[in-house]
């Protein structure tokens, strides 16, 4: 959809200074121009900071899951434990993200997934480490995923004026990476000398902090919000008829959709590539997600500078055939250190993907809609990684690791190139190209 089909009609609002409530929601749209720096800083630095936590958490787990079965079955699990519940609940808390304070959904969510955490840990200190305790937690921890994460992602352009929306969505970029470049970092130093649950409790303390900031964050009202009168099940109809009926966002969730199916869930089975092939040491996982981390960081500070003000839906499509080489490039690598430098690679078109792609659809989607609409952005990247696991998995129990990322890119490639071509993909360009006068 183009930038005029946003409703701004259908939110009349107030305008009170950010500073004059902090930590409480506030009537738009002042909150978004004046002070908010101050405000996104605290956003931001609350976020970062429970995000490294989980991330910990999910590198350690995986690599346990990994390392302990050496079974590709079995990082099938962890994958559908991880995501799948979330991709479940997602369009649930994404109706909620639309009707309810959306700072206090995030933080208490956030609660639920660190209580969980906390609750793993002390069973792991008695001795239990069956597998099916461990996947159920990780369940857990994805529902709660699935209500905060549209919550967290519909807040941005409440706080963020519109023209720097594509600078705070690549600072937040960077800054996640630069977490994911050092979590690995932290999960294989304390895992190697520790084990897996001190690092359990080092989630709960991110978490806590992530908590209490978010809590001092001003976070303006939306008035359609605070007028509310339809009913849950009118807002989940209604959020699933706007994205029925607007080709552009069809097109964007389908082309999200593809990366996750055919590229993100076999980048699942690259740390069990590295285990066969060229060793079962913990380092040589942590050093492919270093460099995967490293690649994510240079990429966030390319689309929050100097790409700032390039064609999002341009930035879309090059990262995407990206992926698509990157991923061949993987299973082609004759050695460790060509291997980790592709995942570099890899790493480096994320943010070219990922940041372009969040503010496409921030900057064109009506604001009361934007916590459904996020939420089917989780749903994809929910389901199509364990469905595309429930594949890969498998088959990589079968078949060389090799010759599954080969055929992922291969297949990318092919589906993308008749994706462009559909009156969906042409009008989704279209609409790109619209969007780009405002945000430069």
């Amino acid at each position: 959809m183009t930038a005029t089909a946003v409703a701004t009609d259908a939110t009349e609002i107030e305008t009170v200074p950010a500073d004059a409530t902090d930590g409480v929601e506030t009537p738009e749209t002042q909150p978004r121009t004046r002070g908010f720096s101050r405000n996104v800083t605290k956003f931001l630095v609350g976020q970062t900071t429970s995000l490294f936590g989980s991330m910990v958490v999910q590198y350690a787990v995986m690599w346990y899951v990994t390392l302990e079965t050496r079974s590709g079955f079995a990082v099938a699990l962890y994958a559908i434990a991880a995501f799948a519940p979330q991709g479940l609940v997602s369009i649930f808390g994404g109706v909620l993200a639309d009707r309810m304070n959306r700072r206090v959904l995030a933080m208490t969510a956030d609660a639920v997934i660190a209580t969980v955490t906390l609750a793993l840990a002390l069973i792991m200190l008695t001795g239990v480490t069956e597998l099916w305790i461990i996947l159920l937690a990780v369940a857990v921890r994805s529902l709660g995923a699935g209500v905060q994460t549209p919550a967290v992602q519909a807040m941005i352009p409440q706080i963020a004026p519109e023209d720097q929306l594509m600078r705070v969505n690549g600072t937040f970029s960077t800054i996640q990476s630069a977490m994911a470049l050092l979590a690995p970092a932290v999960a294989g130093g304390v895992y190697g000398a520790f084990g897996i649950v001190p690092i359990f409790f080092l989630d709960v303390v991110t978490a806590a902090i992530g908590i209490s900031l978010l809590a001092r964050v001003a976070v303006p009202t939306l008035t359609a919000v605070a007028e509310k009168t339809s009913s849950y099940r009118e807002d989940l109809v209604g959020g699933l008829r706007y994205v029925r009926h607007n080709p552009v966002v069809r097109w964007l969730l389908g082309v999200f959709a593809i990366m996750m199916l055919l590229t993100g869930a076999p980048s699942f089975i690259t740390p069990l590539m590295v285990a066969r092939t060229f060793g079962s040491d913990v380092w040589m996982v942590t050093v492919l997600e270093v460099a995967f981390s490293v690649g994510m960081i240079l990429g966030g500070v390319a689309v929050a500078t100097v790409l700032a003000k390039h064609s999002r839906i341009g930035l879309i499509l090059v990262s995407t055939f990206g992926f698509a080489a990157a991923t061949i490039a993987l299973g082609l690598s004759p050695n460790l250190w060509i291997f980790y430098g592709f995942m570099f690679a890899f790493g480096l078109c994320v943010p070219l993907f990922s940041t372009p792609f969040m503010t496409l659809v921030q900057e064109t989607v009506a604001p009361e809609m934007q916590g459904r609409v996020f939420s089917y952005v989780g749903i994809v990247m929910a389901l199509a990684a364990p469905i595309g696991m429930s594949a890969f998995g498998p088959l990589a129990d079968v078949m060389s690791v090799q010759s599954l990322l080969v055929i992922g890119g291969v297949a990318t490639i092919a589906v993308m190139t008749l994706a462009v071509r559909t009156p969906s993909g042409r009008a989704a360009i279209r609409a790109g190209r619209e969007t780009q006068p405002a945000a430069s």
